[in-house]
């Protein structure tokens, strides 16, 4: 069995990702063996592996950093919210219903534990170290009884805790103490001690409030991070992390012609995969900005409508912004448009959705010759391919099946004139297609912007991710992080009083006390079947293959409430925007 540790956070977009990326980073530089894990993830971000499974796309760049091919192991369960109130269900990478946020945590969230333990416990024997990463913060104590990503996840495999604050933001030692002093007894005995991310300054200044917080919690902190720009990597969700993105900050080369080219990203409601436009911010000279206002597309070389996980809603919302309009009129004019996945459904003839907004036919923009059907079943895949002229790998994600009438075939979807459209995610990152990709925006533009001829998307990601493990390697204590990892967490941590809080009825009445998640097959969810198993990913009904206990779940899937009825308690604090 391997050693493991559990990164978890004061708050949602505390460094979480990174700093499991880079403790990864750092690892498999010392030739330790090593697999990153989430339980549970909820993101509009996601990666298809190769066995054609659904995960985090932060996972998959976690297993990058690792060196490791990603795996549905990784991340059994992915939540991709398509409301304020309901998300749809990814389960060992294959989506199994819709689902309320009050039904999930009223006990399909439990019932998982199993599952998870499962993975962990398969990846644990096939490699020598184990990082996960927790989910908004270990302290929500309305949700503990039914966790199973943060102090769930570590009961069960007696992992020890390094809680990470982003001190940037202020009040880091209140997060560090108020954290810990929300938890039980027998979960403080877990949680080793903090890592401060994001510092400015002299560290000297700092060291007198560690030595305090030692004092209050009997807690050591393990490193200090300094804030560093361009490390916002395939992390979860939200616009303002993608503003800062990695490689858009970090290029300051100007360009190699005599313009820039400037592109608009129509920020969409529930905007999925736009990480898709990290590819294009890594060229010289290349400005990308998100938009939401049809002015702001007057100046735009490129005007991109990204993936979204509520396409009728986003073409609701592109018509009320006169965005929609705009989107015509640069058509008209020969003007660069491309849409992605739930862009490129948005720029078609017309959307029959019976699945995911259940609007039924919907008229689109009309710039493609295309007609969209959703179907219940999601396309999950790994295409390759080329387009003007050179080679593309992408990956798909949809609902949305395309009916392609007309126009030049495009990366499986089509052009005509300056507006392409495609399915495909990741394309930009083929880097000379990317370029060539480039050339004709230009073109069409009349911009005399000319792409660097030697710019690797995937050279820069690799630099990124060193960056993250020299970060981890010369801030922290990393021998006695190791130490961590080998041998769980120190005997003796003090309980910081006043400790969990009763979880009502039924609950034990002391408030050092929480119930033992037990692990156990996740029966409510109708899986069954061998760790083994699991890693090659889920059939749903339908499958010649499938067995009788897959078959049981795609029932419980389609058992799973379709629409939310009633008001409901959204858990926002676990990485949901």
């Amino acid at each position: 069995m391997s050693g493991g540790l559990l990164v978890a956070g004061t708050t949602s977009d505390a460094g979480k990702s990174v700093v499991t990326a880079g403790i990864c980073r750092w690892l498999v530089r010392r030739g330790v063996k090593v697999a990153p894990f989430k339980a549970q993830n909820m993101s509009l971000n996601s990666f298809v592996t190769r066995e054609g499974a659904e995960i985090g796309r932060a996972q998959a760049m976690q297993a990058q950093a690792a060196r490791v091919e990603p795996t549905a192991l990784m991340n059994p369960v992915l939540l991709k919210p398509g409301s304020d109130r309901s998300s749809q269900v990814v389960l060992m990478g294959k989506p199994v219903g819709e689902m309320s946020a009050r039904g999930y945590h009223g006990g399909r969230q439990e019932a998982l534990l199993g599952t998870v333990t499962d993975c962990l416990e398969e990846l644990r024997s096939t490699y020598d170290a184990v990082i996960c990463e927790g989910a908004g913060s270990p302290a929500e104590i309305n949700l503990r009884r039914t966790d199973i990503v943060n102090m769930g996840i570590a009961r069960a495999a007696r992992f020890p805790v390094l809680v990470v604050g982003d001190i940037d933001r202020g009040g880091v030692f209140a997060s560090f103490f108020g954290t810990t002093a929300l938890l039980s007894a027998e979960d403080q005995a877990l949680v080793a001690g903090y890592l401060v991310n994001k510092f400015r300054g002299d560290v000297s200044l700092l060291e007198p409030g560690l030595d305090m917080l030692y004092g209050l919690t009997g807690r050591r902190t393990y490193g200090v991070l300094p804030y560093a720009h361009g490390l916002g990597i395939d992390e979860e969700d939200g616009l303002r992390v993608s503003l800062r993105g990695a490689v858009r900050e970090s290029v300051v080369a100007p360009p190699h012609g005599e313009d820039v080219l400037r592109v608009a990203v129509c920020a969409v409601p529930l905007m999925s995969n736009f990480t898709d436009v990290d590819a294009l911010a890594a060229e010289p000279g290349v400005v990308v900005r998100f938009v939401d206002r049809a002015e702001e597309l007057a100046d735009a070389d490129l005007v991109i409508v990204p993936g979204t996980r509520g396409t009728v809603k986003a073409l609701a919302w592109l018509r009320e912004r006169g965005l929609a309009e705009a989107l015509v009129r640069r058509a008209a004019e020969g003007r660069p448009v491309l849409g992605i996945c739930g862009g490129f459904q948005v720029l078609g003839e017309r959307i029959e959705d019976e699945v995911e907004s259940r609007a039924g036919v919907v008229d689109g923009l009309g710039l493609l010759p295309v007609r969209i059907r959703f179907d219940r079943d999601k396309t999950l895949a790994r295409p390759v391919g080329s387009a003007l002229g050179e080679p593309v790998e992408g990956y798909e994600i949809h609902h949305g099946v395309a009916d392609v009438r007309g126009g030049e075939p495009f990366l499986d979807g089509c052009r005509v004139g300056a507006v392409w459209g495609t399915h495909w995610h990741g394309s930009l990152e083929s880097d000379a297609f990317r370029r060539r990709f480039l050339v004709e925006v230009a073109r069409a533009a009349g911009r005399r912007f000319v792409p660097a001829p030697d710019t690797s998307f995937g050279v820069l990601r690799e630099e990124q991710l060193d960056r993250l493990g020299d970060l981890v390697e010369e801030h922290a204590d990393t021998d006695a992080l190791w130490r961590l990892i080998e041998g769980g967490a120190p005997a003796g941590l003090p309980f910081v009083p006043p400790g969990a809080p009763p979880l009502g009825a039924g609950a034990p009445e002391s408030r050092g006390a929480a119930p033992d998640p037990a692990p156990q097959s996740p029966e409510g969810l109708g899986f069954a079947g061998s760790a083994g198993s699991r890693g090659q990913g889920l059939e749903l009904a339908g499958s010649a293959e499938a067995t009788p206990q897959e078959l049981e779940l795609a029932r419980s899937a389609e058992a799973m409430p379709q629409e939310v009825g009633e008001a409901t308690v959204v858990h926002v604090d676990q990485e949901a925007k």
